[in-house]
Parts: structure tokens; C-alpha cells; sequence
């Protein structure tokens, strides 16, 4: 049996009221932001889709506590003529938080797809930038970006296409400024899933290798990556073997 792992808990406030995305097999799903805290007292407002059978028995409003127990998921958008790769927490369950919990975790079982991204900062801080393909059911696959740091991006910068990784972390906001040809800034905001620890799946037999980060900045909105390319092909399945992987544009 395959495994098949993407779990994401957020606990945080209703931001704005839910619009009507799309209607699937004649359920209407719709989606708002979810201002969920860090430790730091910085907020990820992060785009959440939820079915109206969820919301219905709530009746959610905004300032209204949350918690969403579901997985990360990605889809194409065509904007403005081009292909974009959006990230959304798609929830499976929504409810009311009755005590405190850790207010985001997220928990992936995928393969790479692209190259790992290394670099440093102006400071010295090693970044690395991934791509996991994460299988869901059905034969499709989620492309989630995520980010690493220090001894996890070192660890990261090794790897190859179609190696299996486990990440667990966060899942986070971050806006950034981008240039534009005639020279504008335009002020855009990516979600990503910044790493705290990093496996490497080995076969069966081996022992898996695990790095934990101990020097992840409070915010990790000291760089700006610019993801851009051209379209998105089609989302596939990934068994380990993968092919040319996807074009993220920006969001």
C-alpha cells in the first residue's frame, strides 16, 4: 500500500466572511482567510477551502476561532492569460477549538520534483528552496513549496530529483516585494511550508536521517524568491519516478 501522508492543523480567526469558489459532484465549496499566530506574534493569513457542508453548522463568522484539521493542497489558475500554481488548506474537518493546541503543524510524505534551490543571505543564512510532490488519492499528486534553513537547507542542497522525503513544519505567509519590467514594485504575498525537520526516506532496510532545525528565524521573510517560469503542466501522479516537473509562477 502506498503511502500517502499531508496533515494540517491550524487553529486561528476567521478573516473575512467565505465566497463561493466552485461547485464539485453538486457540493459547493468556498474560501476565506485564516489569520493563524506564531510564536512571535507575527500572523500567516492563509487561504482555506472548505465544502458548505462544513460551514453550514457552524455558520462561521469573521473574528470567529477556528480549527482545521485537513491537508495542503495545490491547483492551476489561469490569470491574465498565464498558468499559476495556488496553495490553498483544503479542510476535512472544521470546528470550534476547545483547548490550546500548537496552531499550525503540518506533516508531508512526497518526492522532490525540481532541483533544490541553495543559496545564502546577505547574512550568511543558508536557504533552501523545494518542491514536494505529495500523492493524493484518485492518482493525483499536490505540489507544495517549502522552504529550509541552516543545517535542513545544507542537508536539502544534496538531494536529487525523486528522492522521498519526510517535512514536518509550518505551514506560512510570506509577502515580498517583485520588480516589474517597467520597473514598478509590485507587493505579492507566497505560501510555503517552512521546514523544522527534514527525513530522508531510504529504502527498506536502510536507517532514515533526520536533521531538526534548531536556528529558524521567527519570520523567514528576509529573502524574496521570485518563482517564476512558464506554464504549469497538468498535476500527475508521483511514484518516486518523476518527470519534468512543474513551472511555479507567481501567486
Amino acid at each position: 500500500m502506498e503511502r500517502i501522508v499531508n496533515q494540517l492543523r491550524l487553529t486561528g480567526t476567521m478573516a473575512n466572511a467565505p465566497v463561493f469558489s466552485h461547485e464539485l459532484f453538486g457540493e459547493a465549496f468556498y474560501q476565506f482567510t485564516l489569520s493563524v499566530p506564531r510564536l512571535s506574534g507575527v500572523q500567516d493569513h492563509l487561504p482555506v477551502t472548505a465544502s458548505e457542508r462544513l460551514l453550514t453548522p457552524l455558520n462561521p463568522k469573521p473574528g470567529m476561532q477556528l480549527r482545521l484539521e485537513g491537508q495542503a493542497r495545490s491547483y492551476n489558475k489561469v490569470i491574465n492569460g498565464a498558468g499559476r500554481l495556488l496553495i490553498t488548506a483544503f479542510a476535512q474537518q472544521l470546528y470550534v477549538p476547545q483547548d490550546e493546541q500548537n496552531p499550525n503543524t503540518i506533516q508531508l510524505v512526497g518526492a522532490l520534483c525540481k532541483p533544490p534551490a541553495y543559496r545564502t543571505t546577505p547574512f550568511g543564512r543558508e536557504i533552501a528552496d523545494l518542491m514536494l510532490a505529495v500523492n493524493r488519492a484518485y492518482g493525483k499528486s499536490d505540489y507544495i513549496p517549502c522552504i529550509a534553513w541552516g543545517r535542513n537547507a545544507r542537508f536539502a542542497s544534496r538531494m536529487s530529483i525523486g528522492d522521498q522525503i519526510q517535512i514536518d513544519g509550518r505551514l506560512q505567509s510570506r509577502p515580498y516585494q517583485k520588480q516589474m519590467p517597467d520597473g514598478a514594485i509590485i507587493e505579492k504575498v507566497a505560501y510555503e511550508v517552512s521546514v523544522g525537520r527534514l527525513e530522508a526516506i531510504r529504502s527498506e532496510g536502510a536507517l532514515p536521517v533526520k536533521f531538526t532545525q534548531d536556528d529558524t528565524p521567527a519570520s523567514a521573510g528576509e529573502t524574496a524568491l521570485d518563482k517564476d517560469g512558464g506554464d504549469v503542466p497538468s498535476v500527475e501522479r508521483v511514484n518516486g519516478n518523476v518527470g519534468e516537473p512543474p513551472v511555479i509562477l507567481d501567486d
